[in-house]
């Protein structure tokens, strides 16, 4: 093999190998940010913690759609919780149009500083949802603040946290329903 075959070989599997970078950046920065709370990531819990301290956070709850026909709202627009005690929210999501809507949510917390501190223990984000048109579902979660958040210099002064949802498309199921719908009604 000689030079410029070998100079072009690595040049293909560069592209091959940067192509395949781009295509897992998406997930395994979500899992890094989920694993670690970075950038105001919410971290997955599978126990609530087993001390609970007198001191109390504001939680807010934001929500917002993009790029749908639907409603979604807290049925709370805030919650006072005791530091790591099990705080419940509920969701209604209303589908507003006359075809069934595919989407997932995502979520974020602010401050970003709070992100590890803030945990859920049941969630209805990353899961896509089929909702029926007209129809209207009830989501909840449950989550807590960990009370190492109290002793975390870079957390203090943290007194309220915003939970920050957002529903979007599921990629590749709404555009098939919406491409079955238009080609049954053509």
């Amino acid at each position: 093999m000689n030079r410029t075959h070998a100079i072009a070989l690595a040049c293909a599997a560069t592209v091959v190998l940067m192509t395949g970078a781009a295509f897992a950046a998406v997930p395994l920065y979500r899992i890094f940010c989920q694993v670690t709370g970075f950038n105001g990531t919410v971290s997955r819990a599978e126990l609530a913690p087993t001390t609970v301290l007198d001191e109390t956070l504001l939680i807010r709850f934001d929500t917002n759609v993009r790029d749908l026909p639907m409603r979604f709202r807290a049925e709370q627009v805030a919650q006072r919780v005791r530091i790591g005690d099990t705080g419940m929210a509920f969701f209604d999501v209303t589908n507003t149009s006359d075809q069934p809507i595919h989407a997932t949510a995502a979520y974020n917390v602010v401050p970003e500083r709070a992100g590890p501190y803030f945990q859920k223990l049941q969630c209805f984000c990353f899961d896509s949802q089929t909702i029926a048109p007209g129809e209207t579902q009830k989501f909840a979660v449950q989550y807590f603040v960990a009370p190492e958040i109290a002793t975390d210099r870079e957390s203090d002064g943290v007194r309220e946290i915003t939970l920050s949802y957002t529903f979007y498309p599921t990629k590749g199921e709404q555009t098939a329903a919406l491409a079955s719908a238009t080609g049954a009604a053509g």
